[in-house]
């Protein structure tokens, strides 16, 4: 499949090529694996470098995705999580195609327990409080629900091998 990422604005951002895989994800949810081919990214203390494995993890229904990262020796770096709309597939696509629209806040989350979330200027900068609270409240409650899962290592925080 082709997994697409989309900016809050809409744009596309990144697209790249993963494989369904069976990782533990309770339906509806989707598991993709991908290979990380970009040069090296360090984002508070989680690093992604050339060969990492990434079992991402995307629903049609929950508002965010989550992304185990493994160093090629298959140990686990630690997951990503990003507020997102609900994931869609495009099937009539060939491969199919999977859309995740981003939606500013982003957690890392290391498998030690330090928890960092990012990018609450960006989400501030977008003025979404003032013009869309509907919208602003479902992405801070997102990300709330996102660091109680990590708190309890629930599902996807609970994926800890490749």
């Amino acid at each position: 499949m082709t997994v697409v990422k989309l900016a809050p604005g809409g744009a596309e951002v990144t697209r790249y090529p993963g494989v369904v895989v069976e990782a533990g994800a309770p339906a509806p949810w989707l598991a993709v694996e991908a290979r990380w081919v970009n040069r090296l990214v360090e984002l508070d203390g989680l690093r992604f470098e050339t060969g990492d494995t990434l079992h991402e993890f995307f629903s049609p229904h929950d508002w965010f995705n989550a992304f185990a990262v493994f160093s090629p020796d298959g140990r686990l770096r630690g997951w990503y999580a990003n507020v997102t709309h609900p994931a869609t597939l495009d099937q009539a696509t060939d491969p199919p195609t999977l859309y995740w629209h981003d939606l500013f806040l982003d957690v890392v989350a290391l498998p030690g327990g330090a928890l960092t979330v990012r990018d609450e200027d960006e989400l501030a900068e977008a003025n979404l409080a003032a013009t869309d609270l509907t919208l602003h409240a479902r992405i801070v409650a997102t990300c709330d629900e996102i660091l109680r899962r990590v708190s309890v290592r629930a599902f996807p925080f609970n994926h800890a091998t490749q």
